[in-house]
């Protein structure tokens, strides 16, 4: 009896994943983050990403830990809190997350020189920009 309470209790919490499934695949992760920048700072974020932030985006994009990444700029601002700019990067899946910490610290100290020059350029950002929202999205794929 036990068995068959356990069995309809494991078919009853599947039924939610088992129906989903039915309507899409699973396709990339993304990790978006929304960015608010500080008014006439925008040239300088601008020009710190493409600095220090596109190098490692292009290699890791080139090593494969990445498949891709955008960044948009909003046009219309609803309000004086509204973000300016989206940084997208995106994930074959979650798996390809496993380890990215350790793998980023390393690229990172290869291309800006180590922990102390990322911080220092991690703390100039904080002066010009803030982070207004940072997502972790399943992207999926309708049948």
């Amino acid at each position: 009896m036990k068995t068959i309470c356990r069995l309809a209790a494991f078919v009853l919490l599947l039924a939610p994943a088992v129906l989903a499934q039915e309507h899409y695949s699973e396709g990339p992760v993304w990790r978006v983050s929304l960015i608010r920048v500080k008014p006439t700072a925008m040239d300088a974020y601008l020009t710190s990403l493409r600095q220090s932030s596109k190098p490692i985006l292009d290699q890791q994009k080139k090593d494969g830990t990445i498949m891709d990444y955008k960044v948009f700029l909003k046009e219309t601002k609803n309000s004086p809190e509204d973000w300016d700019l989206c940084l997208a990067i995106e994930y074959k899946n979650h798996a390809a997350m496993d380890g990215l910490v350790a793998k980023g610290e390393m690229l990172r100290d290869k291309i800006l020189g180590g922990k102390q020059p990322a911080q220092q350029l991690a703390d100039k950002r904080q002066e010009i920009r803030e982070v207004v929202s940072s997502e972790l999205l399943q992207e999926i794929i309708l049948k």
